[in-house]
């Protein structure tokens, strides 16, 4: 910096006297002081050093002091010059005004204006170096904010209160197919087409209100990439007084990160069966081999637990798909209206039968039947469909005349068919027919660490279907609902988040809106602390699905150390992540 060193001072003057003579007054007053008699020698000492003020005298032996200024101009040096002459005149006088002098003084001059003049130019010079410094920085900042605007991938907008556009980085052309050299000033809502106006909204939004929108998540077509998932965040725009001049507005292309997590949803769903867990996982891997098989599949579990979603995911997963899917309750009829309904019945065939009925057999050619509760039909329906599995063929009620059908039967239960078999009340040979591969799906209660999952695809549904916008549950329903046993399994879930969502007023599920039974029959505050049992690996595994895997959290859950925690889970051979496979 120039406070930090002796200014130096170039004298000009082709007279020896003069410049010993300011050389003299100069150096008393602490500068260093060079000298030029000529207009080369000048140019010379210029380049050599580093001048901070220059006096010359306007008339030198080949050329001009006006000459020297010029040549000082030229160069973009800042150093003052002060032009001296021994006759004033008026026209050079305002010649190096026009041209950029400091100063015109007329000799002789007095030591005390020699010193006058030179503090006042080194001032001058000073400030002038302070100037270049701090514009060299803001330039450097500016270009730096520049290579940062243009490198950021996100796209990053700015309008002014009438919605014209301010500034618009490189991405723009990316994301919005605007090109940012042409668009500055004009409107933002008439270069958009159709499928951006949400950045329009939003825009308009923080412009009325002066309030930060952020994360608004939208999809929408971009002509050179197709669909696109973009996230769009604005904020006031201020200038340097902290007054609203406009907005700015961000939009960042999420496309990867939606397919990632709707890769991640599909391997937790199949054909609208939720589960991450590691039998549902192996009930998905099976219904995807039997898809594409003909063999007939027997679905067992308690009510509730998605038999008839898996049936569907079956045969919609299979070569089947675009046939008919026909499905029966063979607990919902009587025995003869039920045989009617399997496989039809002719004109006059008993009492009613006023016309032929096709049944849903024939309906099914081609396709799928899934005969649900399969264990409450009769033995004259248990020899009928026997037929059918072994022949393919079937009669109508009233009428001898075989029909041939290729449907695949899937068969679907809560009872134990074994036992009813054991106890002579559902033919054995039918029951093996049935049962070529079995599909057992596990009650909900053995599988505690899939209802966050459920929890999280049920408010989706119900989100959309009762245009409600709830966020989710609090820790103490989630807590009541990993500790309920759900003798409903699934259905009873969904139900019980339905009457939450129809009951809360907020955007957040708290326990009073959960039923009842839920409230009353879950551990107090639904904690595992206050389950005796609360160390069984099934309430250990409910805990860490609760926590998030959270070690620390999940052993105060369960009350005891997390060294316990981790001695229970290599005792009982269970995973120690939410990756790893369940024994």
């Amino acid at each position: 910096m120039l406070a930090h060193r002796t200014p130096t001072v170039l004298i000009i003057d082709d007279e020896e006297s003069i410049r010993e003579t300011f050389k003299v007054f100069l150096e008393m007053g602490g500068h260093n002081v060079l000298t030029a008699s000529d207009y080369l020698s000048a140019l010379a000492s210029l380049s050599a050093h580093d001048i901070d003020i220059v006096f010359s005298d306007i008339v030198l032996a080949t050329h001009s002091g006006l000459e020297i200024l010029r040549e000082i101009k030229d160069r973009g040096m800042l150093c003052p010059v002060i032009i001296i002459t021994g006759i004033p005149n008026m026209e050079t006088a305002r010649e190096a005004i026009r041209l950029g002098a400091f100063d015109y003084l007329s000799k002789p001059i007095k030591r005390e204006t020699l010193l006058r003049i030179a503090g006042q130019a080194l001032r001058h010079k000073q400030l002038l170096d302070e100037k270049t410094v701090v514009e060299a920085e803001k330039e450097r900042y500016r270009q730096n904010l520049e290579a940062i605007f243009r490198s950021v991938q996100d796209v990053i907008l700015t309008v002014d209160q009438q919605m014209r556009i301010i500034a618009a980085n490189d991405a723009t052309a990316r994301l919005l197919d605007l090109d940012c050299q042409t668009i500055i000033g004009q409107q933002l809502d008439n270069l958009l087409p159709a499928s951006y106006a949400p950045c329009v909204t939003v825009l308009q939004e923080t412009l009325q209100t002066k309030e930060v929108i952020r994360e608004y998540r939208i999809e929408w077509i971009n002509k050179q990439h197709g669909n696109q998932v973009v996230v769009l965040n604005t904020a006031p725009l201020l200038d340097g007084n902290n007054n609203f001049v406009g907005a700015v507005l961000t939009i960042r292309d999420i496309t990867r990160l939606a397919i990632l997590e709707r890769e991640l949803r599909q391997r937790y769903e199949f054909h609208k069966i939720i589960g991450k867990s590691k039998k549902m996982q192996d009930i998905y891997g099976l219904a995807e081999i039997l898809a594409d098989t003909e063999s007939t599949v027997l679905i067992t579990g308690e009510s509730g637990t998605g038999k008839e979603l898996v049936a569907e995911a079956i045969h919609y997963s299979g070569s089947r798909a675009l046939k008919p899917l026909v499905k029966v309750n063979c607990s919902a009829l009587a025995e003869s209206l039920l045989e009617s309904e399997l496989f039809g019945h002719v004109k006059g065939a008993f009492t009613g039968a006023v016309r032929d009925k096709v049944g849903r057999f024939e309906m099914a050619n081609n396709g799928t039947i899934v005969l649900d509760e399969i264990g409450d039909i009769s033995p004259l329906i248990q020899i009928k469909l026997l037929r059918v599995l072994q022949n393919k063929e079937f009669e109508r009620v009233g009428d001898s005349a075989p029909i041939r059908a290729d449907v695949r039967i899937i068969a679907s239960t809560n009872c134990d068919l074994r036992e009813k078999t054991r106890l002579g009340k559902f033919r054995e040979d039918l029951y093996y027919r049935l049962k070529v591969v079995e599909i057992s799906l596990p009650p909900l209660r053995e599988r505690l660490d899939d209802i966050p999952l459920l929890v999280e695809h049920f408010c989706r549904i119900f989100g959309r279907k009762l245009s409600k916008h709830i966020e989710g549950i609090t820790d103490e329903v989630l807590s009541l609902l990993m500790s309920y046993r759900w003798p409903g399994n699934v259905r009873e879930l969904e139900h019980a988040l339905e009457h939450a969502f129809v009951l809360c007023p907020g955007h957040t599920i708290t326990s009073e809106f959960l039923p009842r039974e839920i409230r009353e029959k879950a551990p107090a505050h639904g904690h595992f602390l206050a389950n005796p049992h609360a160390r069984m690996p099934q309430n250990i595994m409910a805990a860490l699905a609760q926590t998030g895997w959270n070690k620390a959290r999940a052993a105060r859950l369960l009350g005891m150390s997390r060294q316990t925690l981790y001695r229970k889970l290599i005792e009982l051979n269970l995973p120690a992540r939410p990756d790893e496979p369940r024994p």
